[in-house]
């Protein structure tokens, strides 16, 4: 190679071009070789993937959720696996769920709560659920590099939501993954959720505290809100009470403790505070981390903490059975060989509705009879 430049021409006055060094090849073979050997990773052993996940081992960690958001009956049979090992270690978190409208400065309430939790020496799993992945196959944590503070804090763990399809695969297997992370010792799970249909319905199933974070608008706050997730909150946080609109937060927040007069009182016991703050300036978070604890405190003394929990448990033991049933039969060959002739006739009246069910599920019993 040459190293001639014809820049360094006397007559290019002022011009001068240092020589170049020889162009290495394009392609790096050790870094291709490390590729290789990354991408052909060995699936562990439950009891690695155990001993690793209790240790604190973050890798390890993600690695054994990655086995529970795949759909590959080998990674699932690993994956129920490491559940059922890390079981009796789970269970001593606080979950709290935290839904608001878009333009809530979702984010960065949860970096600035977050950073109050590990500030304190506290472990802190984010995760989340979000029902509109599966339309777009992004998830809402494109939001985890807003979270940049608390995305690079040793005591975080931040998880994108797993497109595992249906809105209940998605919240099944958030809830297995919250048993790992509790069983990596993390004390507080965020369970966070975007404000569509009926994730936030999903979220208070699997949590213990449910966090509604709204902002003052035009003083029509209370419209858009389906009555059903006002009576779900434990608390309702107004967020950017600052400058401008802290007079508004203000307002706001009377509004929504007249409408929750309204509502009949809690089996808990607690009666859900309406509360300002700001994330970006950090005011009247640690008062909100305050209420959780004293809410905690209280559900424990009479009971209800535990009994919630044992609800739940049950009411996914039952959403799985029905999930794995619906899976089963609209992926068995018999129904679906014949799904697209009995929707002909149910579309040209050729038969009832019912009949066509009836006799689809006929074919299915008799099919699975057989087997």
């Amino acid at each position: 190679m040459s190293h001639h430049h014809p820049e360094n021409d006397p007559k290019y006055i002022g011009l001068n071009v240092n020589a170049g060094i020889e162009k290495p090849d394009a392609v790096n073979a050790e870094s291709v070789k490390r590729f290789l050997k990354r991408g052909r990773r060995q699936i562990l052993s439950p009891d690695e993937y155990f001993n690793g996940i209790i240790s604190g081992n973050i890798s390890i960690l993600s690695q054994a959720v990655t086995l529970i958001e795949s759909n590959k009956p080998e990674h699932q049979k690993v994956a129920q696996e490491i559940i059922i090992k890390c079981l009796p270690r789970a269970g001593k978190s606080i979950r709290l769920g935290i839904t608001g409208v878009p333009g809530a400065g979702k984010s960065t309430f949860i970096e600035s709560l977050g950073k109050l939790i590990t500030g304190s020496g506290g472990k802190l799993a984010v995760l989340a659920i979000d029902p509109s992945s599966e339309r777009s196959k992004g998830s809402i944590l494109g939001d985890k590099t807003r979270m940049e503070e608390l995305s690079s804090d040793p005591n975080a763990y931040i998880r994108p939501s797993p497109s595992a399809g249906s809105l209940g695969g998605v919240a099944r297997k958030t809830r297995e993954i919250i048993v790992l992370c509790e069983a990596a010792g993390f004390g507080t799970i965020f369970i966070e959720t975007v404000g569509v249909g009926q994730s936030e319905t999903v979220v208070h199933s699997m949590v213990d505290f449910f966090l509604l974070l709204q902002i003052a608008g035009a003083g029509d706050e209370l419209q858009g809100i389906k009555r059903g997730i006002m009576e779900m909150a434990d608390t309702i946080v107004i967020n950017k009470a600052d400058g401008d609109n802290y007079e508004k937060a203000q307002l706001a927040a009377a509004q929504f403790r007249s409408a929750l007069h309204l509502f009949p009182p809690t089996g808990s016991g607690w009666s859900p505070p309406v509360m300002t703050c700001s994330a970006l300036e950090n005011t009247g978070v640690q008062q909100i981390w305050n209420t959780v604890n004293e809410y905690v405190t209280l559900t424990k003394e009479n009971n209800f903490f535990q009994s919630r929990r044992n609800d739940q448990a049950k009411y996914w033991m039952y959403e799985t059975i029905n999930e794995t049933l619906r899976n089963n039969f609209y992926h068995n060959h018999q129904v679906r060989g014949r799904l697209p002739h009995y929707e002909k006739l149910v579309l040209t009246n050729g038969m009832s509705s019912f009949i066509a069910a009836h006799e689809l599920l006929e074919s299915y019993f008799k099919s699975v009879g057989n087997e």
